[in-house]
């Protein structure tokens, strides 16, 4: 009598225990996917393919970071170690055109150690107002050309007004995008990115591209303020030091050439596609 009133109690005991453990294992994924959606993407760092191993060549691109906690003055997105800054506006573009700019940069000296020669094919990226632009376009004479690139219209509208009040014919505005600056492949004598670099939503990408449009022996420059010296009176993020330069470039076709340091503030690291 006892066996026929605790075995059906112990058998709806088992069907309630199961239909509760169901719904409690419902509840933990429920949770646990709720918690994976609220945390910060972070691409997983890319790993050498086995044919790239075997061979020897480049692995493939190093993965962005997205990290919720970074300096205010950077977007959050991390690349190599280093914090992508956020884009001067086309707002700011009388501070590329201020008076004081000689003097704290020495632009024209900038432009003598590049060597440009008569003829040849410059690209000059993030060329704002166009303040190095017409300079180069000096050097290069009329059989040259300056191609300035810019990813904001508002910029390159800028620039146009700036070219005419110089009668500078052979600075040609781009509009590239925050992937591609949009220059002809293998055409390139020179590549100039003065200040911008640091600022690329896409360094990756936009080396790739700048790589792509040297001619075999064109030439790279970057040209940054000086990350190795706290007297240079810049922010952090908009300030690069030349081995994270150096580290970005060279997973390109490209090599190192030589580091000048001739103007106050900013060094100028040169570099050259492989041929």
């Amino acid at each position: 009598m006892l066996n026929s009133k605790i075995l059906p109690m112990l058998s709806s005991l088992r069907k309630t225990s199961s239909f509760c453990l169901r719904w409690l294992c419902v509840g933990i994924l429920l949770v646990l996917r709720t918690w994976a959606a609220e945390q910060p993407a972070v691409a997983p760092v890319s790993k050498p393919s086995s044919a790239n191993a075997a061979s020897g060549s480049k692995p493939d691109r190093p993965a962005y970071e997205m990290r919720t906690v970074h300096s205010p003055d950077g977007i959050g997105k991390f690349f190599m170690g280093r914090e992508i800054s956020h884009v001067m506006g086309h707002q700011g573009a009388d501070w590329l055109e201020r008076p004081e700019r000689e003097a704290e940069e020495q632009p024209s000296k900038l432009v003598e150690l590049l060597r440009l020669k008569p003829g040849d094919t410059v690209a000059d990226i993030g060329a704002g107002t166009g303040y190095l632009s017409w300079r180069m376009a000096e050097r290069v004479g009329s059989a040259g050309s300056v191609m300035a690139v810019e990813i904001q219209k508002e910029m390159l509208d800028l620039l146009a007004v700036r070219m005419k009040e110089r009668a500078v014919r052979n600075v040609h505005g781009v509009l590239g995008t925050i992937e591609d600056p949009k220059l002809p492949e293998g055409k390139i004598d020179l590549v100039i990115m003065v200040d911008v670099y640091h600022e690329f939503s896409h360094p990756y990408e936009m080396l790739r591209q700048i790589t792509r449009s040297l001619k075999p022996g064109g030439r790279v420059v970057f040209v940054e303020y000086r990350a190795e010296d706290p007297e240079v009176p810049i922010k952090r993020l908009h300030k690069m030091s030349e081995a994270q330069v150096r580290r970005e470039a060279l997973i390109h076709d490209l090599e190192w050439v030589e580091t000048l340091k001739d103007l106050p503030r900013q060094h100028v690291i040169i570099f050259r596609k492989k041929n």
